[in-house]
C-alpha cells in the first residue's frame, strides 16, 4: 500500500506543471508548521525539530525556485518574504517557541492564498 502511495506522489510530481509544484511545496510547509507546533505543545521535541527542518529545507526550495531574470524587483521582495519565514522557523526551532513558528505559519497561508488566487487569474 505504501508503495502505491509513494508511486502515486511521484507521479504527481513528475506530471505537476511549475505553478501546481510551488503549490505543493506552500502546502507541504504549512503541513510541517503546523506538525512542528503541536509538538512544541506538546513537549515532542524531536518531532518538532524534524518538523520544522523539514520546512525550513521547503522554505529554502522556494526561495531557490526564484527566477529574477523574470521580474527582478518582486523577486527580490519575496526573496524577503521567504529570509524572513526561514528566519522564524530557525528561532521557532532554536527556542522551541510556537510563537515565530506561528508567525511563520501566519505567513506561509497567506503566501499560498495569494499563490491559488494568482492561478485562478492566469487560466
Amino acid at each position: 500500500m505504501a508503495n502505491r502511495h509513494e508511486a502515486y506522489k511521484r507521479t504527481q510530481i513528475l506530471t505537476a506543471r511549475p505553478e501546481q509544484l510551488t503549490l505543493m511545496l506552500l502546502d507541504g510547509a504549512v503541513r510541517f508548521v503546523e506538525k512542528a507546533s503541536d509538538c512544541i505543545r506538546r513537549e515532542r521535541f524531536d518531532g518538532s525539530y524534524q518538523a520544522l527542518s523539514r520546512a525550513q529545507q521547503i522554505v529554502m526550495e522556494l526561495l531557490n525556485s526564484l527566477r529574477p531574470e523574470n521580474a527582478p524587483q518582486l523577486c527580490r521582495r519575496q526573496a524577503g518574504l521567504y529570509l524572513f519565514i526561514y528566519q522564524k522557523l530557525v528561532e521557532a526551532n532554536a527556542h522551541r517557541d510556537t510563537e515565530p513558528a506561528e508567525q511563520a505559519l501566519g505567513l506561509l497561508k497567506e503566501v499560498r492564498e495569494t499563490w491559488i488566487m494568482l492561478m485562478e487569474k492566469l487560466r
